[in-house]
């Protein structure tokens, strides 16, 4: 039986409470969330279910080796301690990124990476008289290395390409929203399957999508055609597809509505594209509707939710815009719960409803809230506005 090891796993800022709640559900143990980043421990079965299931989860990333350094001789010095021929054939390629938060080193993480890289290349040098070639694009082994005040954390980056690149989207219009940030959202308003779901704006459709693998218990990677893990020398291609197998027998039906709306007949066809990818047309219908022309048309509660064009995308009149979405979910969507996430922070308040949520969080670059809107039958009084 394989042991139990401490792991990282990588996330957005303001989504490690659901990134932790996700990995207690798959079974992971001593969970701590952090600054973009959630510590847990479980073993090599499990790091494949984390890749394979995880949906807020950017990387997952495998300590090798931690140390006190105090400057860039230090830092070689450490480097140089890991056994990397265990890890890395001589013939084999590697690639290095780092992140460095420290007094001690004045230089950028690029420097940092390209000093790492040098060590393990030497490390080789030494032993062998030959050093294993550097490929940034599609490495056997990838390295992180992580500096915080004066202590070096060296790890295995067992994902390799983010993942949030679930293997489905060809297609994309301007500023897609990120596939992580979007599960990140679906869960944050609770929406588990168990009522309608209506994207409004949908664009290229990662919101559907993301939502409707939540419906159904899909786990996030399963279109995903490569991990780093497999290139690693201990990896275990059985034990591989048995976690892979008991994912898949878990899956479930939702036999509620996803539906996607677009004033952009080309952000439609892109949408349908997206979904045949991820091989669930059967559960999603996108339509050409202008949403502020719209009104549900589906029986019963319904989660509503949607990224709209930020201010800097919006070649119209934002307070009026705005205006409009207020009016639409409150005049066409009764008996619902609508979400959205800006950026523009001072637009909301042309929305012209109360939130009951705000939730802050980033979209790349963008600070921004994911609030909720509680539209009710008739002339039901809207719950106080929750402050900031």
């Amino acid at each position: 039986m394989d042991k139990d090891f401490k792991m990282v796993a990588t996330t957005i800022s303001g989504l490690e409470g659901v990134l932790a709640d996700e990995l207690r559900k798959l079974g992971a143990r001593e969970v701590n969330e952090a600054i973009r980043s959630v510590y847990f421990r479980g073993d090599k079965g499990f790091m494949y279910k984390a890749n394979i299931a995880l949906r807020t989860a950017i990387r997952i990333l495998k300590p090798i080796k931690k140390s006190k350094i105090f400057d860039e001789e230090d830092l070689y010095e450490a480097i140089q301690r890991v056994k990397w021929d265990k890890i890395l054939d001589v013939d084999g390629t590697f690639a290095v990124d780092a992140v460095v938060y420290s007094r001690n080193f004045t230089t950028n993480s690029h420097y940092i990476a390209l000093k790492s890289k040098d060590a393990i290349a030497d490390y080789f040098m030494f032993k062998y008289k030959k050093r294993p070639n550097v490929d940034l694009k599609d490495p056997d082994i990838k390295i992180h290395i992580h500096i915080h005040k004066e202590w070096l954390t060296i790890s295995l980056d067992s994902s390799g390409n983010s993942l949030h690149k679930r293997g489905y989207r060809s297609a994309t219009n301007i500023a897609p929203i990120n596939e992580v940030l979007a599960a990140g959202l679906v869960l944050l308003s609770g929406y588990k399957g168990e009522e309608n779901f209506i994207d409004p704006m949908c664009g290229s459709g990662t919101l559907l999508i993301e939502a409707t693998m939540i419906a159904n218990n899909i786990p996030a990677n399963i279109n995903r055609k490569h991990f780093a893990f497999e290139n690693w020398k201990d990896y275990d291609e059985d034990l591989y597809f048995i976690i892979q197998d008991s994912l898949l027998k878990k899956i479930r039906n939702s036999h509620f509505k996803i539906m996607g709306f677009d004033k952009a007949p080309s952000a439609v066809k892109k949408a349908r594209q997206n979904i045949i990818n991820a091989n669930l047309e059967e559960f999603i219908g996108v339509h050409h509707v202008n949403f502020f022309n719209s009104k549900k048309e589906v029986f019963g509660k319904t989660t509503i939710l949607f990224n709209p064009p930020y201010g800097e995308r919006l070649n119209i009149n934002v307070e009026e815009f705005y205006r409009s979405i207020g009016d639409t979910l409150k005049h066409g969507y009764p008996n619902s719960t609508a979400w959205l996430i800006t950026s523009d922070i001072s637009a909301l308040k042309h929305v012209g409803l109360r939130t009951s949520k705000r939730v802050p969080i980033k979209n790349g670059d963008l600070d921004c809230r994911f609030v909720k809107y509680e539209l009710y039958e008739g002339s039901k009084k809207q719950k106080k506005e929750v402050p900031n």
